[in-house]
């Protein structure tokens, strides 16, 4: 169509009345004058609009993907980004959690026994034949050969090699480690012994075993075990908790018997320990042994029966297994009858002496005697 004069005329007569006709319809609202017109045109082009948005509204997202898909993308990895640096933190935040518990278990248990202490973590095991764990505290802490180590819950070694920052420590579960060991509320002693590799495949949850030097001291499961002590204090300071006799057996074709201890320490699963770096003024005994489970019995050996001293009949009669009591006899085997009290100075009241016998020392004898 040819831009003319009379199509300019027309197109602006159209924009008037289009925007009067819009303007009095807002202005008229619900009440407007065209309301029926724009139910018509409703009615007429509403199925259109319809159809033709379904058509394009595919192609609008397809556009909209495609040109907002690098935005979406950036924000999704800053998302993941922040997921993950905050799972960091709430798993930093347990893992202190559970290192101050085991701090403060740690020098609870060194300020009951009086052990001086410097406290380290765990930062690698041993791979070779040796159940050995390597801590991230040296000499320059104060750490020296053959201290012990433990935790809040009891021994787990001593130190066999040190460095400036690291030190390596033997652990009680090894089949090297040689452990001088007393009974809970005892005094029979013994030597506590690993079975290697921390008792996986050999021993399970007892990886150490106990054989006292008294081969016939009473042992019995539920006994708690402390480290005796060492001369000089090296490489074992007293009292140190070990752990619990699980069992106990007897090696055919050996008089001594063996117990299996359940160790206080997981092995496994160390973390926070402790070197002793100074020992305790006195032995702790068993101050530092934790207490007992309510209600948990406590192990009493079983004792033998003390044989009554007592003569026969002089128990209760009616007592089971005791039979009643038989009045004394007299020589002449009557029954002995209760003698009558009398006066001492009526002489019928003094037996007839015996042959052989002397007179009774009383006024009535000396008497006699022409006293």
């Amino acid at each position: 169509m040819n831009d003319t004069r009379h199509t300019r005329a027309v197109l602006g007569a159209l924009l008037f009345v289009a925007l009067a006709l819009i303007t009095v319809d807002y202005r008229g609202g619900d009440n407007s004058p065209l309301r029926g017109l724009r139910g018509f045109g409703a009615a007429i082009f509403g199925p259109i609009e319809r159809v033709s948005a379904s058509a394009v509204r595919p192609i609008g997202n397809t556009v909209d993907a495609i040109t907002d898909a690098p935005r979406e993308r950036r924000r999704a990895d800053r998302l993941a980004l922040e997921n993950q640096r905050l799972r960091e933190q709430l798993r930093a935040s347990r893992q202190d959690q559970d290192r101050t518990g085991q701090l403060g278990r740690l020098l609870r248990s060194a300020g009951i026994g009086g052990y001086k202490i410097v406290s380290g973590q765990v930062i690698s095991a041993g791979q070779g034949f040796e159940d050995t764990v390597t801590i991230d505290v040296g000499s320059r802490s104060g750490v020296q050969n053959d201290m012990t180590v433990m935790t809040g819950d009891g021994l787990v070694g001593r130190v066999t090699r040190v460095g400036p920052d690291t030190a390596t420590v033997l652990l009680a579960t090894d089949a090297a480690s040689a452990i001088g060991s007393r009974v809970e509320d005892s005094k029979e002693i013994g030597i506590a012994q690993g079975i290697g590799r921390r008792g996986l495949g050999s021993g399970g949850a007892n990886p150490i075993r106990l054989q006292l030097l008294d081969v016939n001291a009473r042992l019995m499961p539920g006994q708690r075990i402390v480290t005796l002590g060492s001369q000089g204090e090296r490489p074992y300071v007293p009292g140190v908790p070990i752990g619990t006799v699980e069992k106990v057996e007897q090696t055919q074709g050996s008089i001594t018997r063996t117990a299996y201890i359940r160790p206080f320490v997981q092995f496994t699963s160390l973390d926070v320990v402790g070197v002793v770096v100074a020992p305790p003024k006195e032995d702790p005994r068993d101050a530092v042994l934790p207490p007992r489970p309510k209600g948990a019995p406590t192990p009493v050996p079983p004792t033998s029966p003390t044989p009554c001293p007592c003569p026969t009949g002089s128990a209760t009669p009616g007592t089971p297994g005791v039979p009643p009591a038989s009045p004394p006899v007299t020589p002449a085997g009557s029954p002995m009858v209760a003698p009558t009290i009398r006066s001492t100075d009526d002489p019928s009241s003094r037996p007839a002496p015996r042959p052989g016998s002397t007179v009774t020392n009383t006024p009535a004898g000396r008497a006699g005697r022409g006293g």
